[in-house]
């Protein structure tokens, strides 16, 4: 595994304690039992005290010593992720919090063992390459690019069980955990799939870590960077077209006398990011860092918690609260306003800008009603946060033929929402948060390249949620680029009235 820069880690004290074992025996909590008080001073925090708090989507492992040395083996791993780099992450969400970044946020619903290769991770990184181009180009901020890659393996369940048949069993849980085969041996939860997930995270990003500073992400390069399968699409047209005028402003650049041989034009920042779920693992990977004594969750840079987990005296929470790095919170339109608030005062307390991602996914009409009473709640709080559209997980729904499926019409509506109500409120949208894939599937019916329900099981390849392909991706980021467009002209103007009429009301 290549390591790059950063501050040095180094493994913290604790070993594996008995308080290991007796975690995973806890039987889930209930989800919809929250306490109607919270301390936002809830004590001292380590690596284990998510232990003593109701846990909700973790497995049962059936053989706890086999877990016990599984998590033993992984806490003398080296680091996935370096806290340098998580700190340098943190800076740049924290411009986006104020308008000076945008956040691309894309990648698997959840990554998979059996399509783990080069040419999966290249193709997906290449389209996010391509997407901030475009938003880069519309909206003239640094776009942050973060793939929901190398680690993103474990997902939450609304139910325990499924059934299929007359026959019930264990639902799947990711790859990390268990099988999605529909068999008994399966769906067994296996300790030694974490390590398997460890080391398919590592090499995810010892290759994004080549492809970002190794020169294929040199923007000289834009030009080169189409998909076969997009070459002759409108999106594939546009993006040429994008590409060539960037293109000749490089040349411009260059007979000018600026150099374009500068870091900043050949290499490119890239951070990876998962949901905080499978908290064995999570502790297990875990460190101090020997620079700021601050410990950081060394499996990604970014971490999110989920809907399903986000209690507020639950254990995800009381895990998340100790660790540095820069963390999401997914909000639905089930979220009431105070309880954010708290969530947010209980993560952040020092009200550190760009530590919070406030991540949005609702649905167009619950956008348009919710999200405006969450905005105004929380900067009356006074609080530093970065809002983000997720505008795929309140879209789900199960086509004709029973597969799952999302209308990019309607993803396209919820982000048309999500930067209407932050017109509205005077706020910043601060990027987006999208489940895509470099690879030709046909999982999102819609789009300029219409994807039908007749489409769906010709390319339908995802382990859970349906992902928008290469052609939907670079369309909605064309739609979003015209937004970012549209509020630095109407900013530009603004503040050139507002420089206009300063002179003449103080009588110059």
């Amino acid at each position: 595994m290549a390591l790059s820069c950063g501050s040095s880690i180094t493994t913290p004290k604790p070993s594996l304690r008995p308080a290991h074992r007796r975690v995973f025996a806890i039987h889930a909590a209930d989800p919809s039992k929250t306490p109607s008080k919270v301390s936002l001073n809830p004590g001292r925090w380590s690596i284990d005290t998510w232990q003593s708090k109701p846990v909700i989507q973790l497995p049962e492992y059936p053989n706890k010593d086999e877990l016990a040395a599984v998590l033993k083996t992984i806490e003398s791993f080296p680091p996935i992720v370096f806290a340098g780099e998580a700190r340098h992450l943190e800076e740049k969400l924290a411009d986006a919090a104020v308008g000076r970044a945008f956040l691309l946020q894309g990648g698997d619903c959840a990554e998979s063992f059996k399509e783990f290769n080069a040419n999966n991770i290249r193709d997906t990184f290449r389209v996010l390459l391509q997407m901030g181009v475009v938003l880069m180009f519309g909206g003239q901020v640094p776009v942050i690019k973060v793939g929901r890659m190398a680690g993103q393996f474990a997902k939450p369940r609304s139910d325990s069980f499924e059934e299929k048949d007359g026959v019930k069993l264990p639902s799947y849980r990711g790859d990390n955990i268990n099988g999605d085969s529909f068999d008994k041996k399966s769906r067994i939860p296996d300790p030694h799939r974490m390590i398997r997930a460890y080391t398919q995270s590592a090499a995810t990003l010892n290759l994004l870590r080549a492809f970002a500073t190794g020169g294929y992400a040199a923007m000289q390069r834009v030009t080169q960077w189409n998909l076969d399968f997009t070459e002759h699409s409108e999106q594939g047209d546009r993006y040429k077209e994008l590409a060539h005028r960037v293109d000749e402003a490089l040349g411009f650049m260059a007979a000018a006398g600026l150099t374009i041989d500068h870091p900043i034009m050949t290499t490119t920042d890239f951070w990876t990011s998962h949901e905080c779920l499978l908290l064995p693992y999570e502790q297990a990977l875990t460190r101090e860092d020997s620079t700021s004594g601050l410990y950081y969750d060394c499996s990604a840079h970014f971490l999110w918690v989920g809907e399903r987990t986000r209690q507020l005296d639950g254990a995800h929470i009381e895990f998340l609260r100790g660790v540095a790095n820069p963390l999401g919170i997914k909000v639905s339109d089930k979220m009431d306003p105070k309880e954010l608030v708290k969530l947010i005062e209980i993560l952040n307390p020092q009200n550190k800008a760009g530590r919070i991602t406030i991540i949005t996914r609702m649905g167009a009409e619950n956008m348009r009603v919710k999200l405006p009473h969450l905005i105004r709640a929380v900067r009356g709080a006074g609080l530093i946060v970065t809002w983000v559209s997720d505008p795929m997980h309140g879209n789900t729904m199960k086509a004709p033929c029973g597969l799952k499926t999302r209308s990019f019409d309607k993803i396209l509506a919820e982000v048309r929402a999500f930067f209407d109500v932050h017109d509205q409120e005077g706020s910043h949208p601060g990027g987006v948060h999208l489940e895509m894939t470099g690879q030709n599937v046909t999982e999102c019916i819609g789009g300029s390249r219409t994807v039908t329900f007749d489409d769906l099981g010709s390319r339908y390849h995802t382990h859970c949620d349906p992902r928008l392909n290469a052609s939907q991706s670079l369309e909605l980021a064309f739609i979003v680029a015209e937004r970012l467009r549209r509020r630095r002209i109407a900013a530009w103007s603004l503040n050139k009235k507002y420089y206009q009429t300063v002179p003449l009301s103080l009588g110059l």
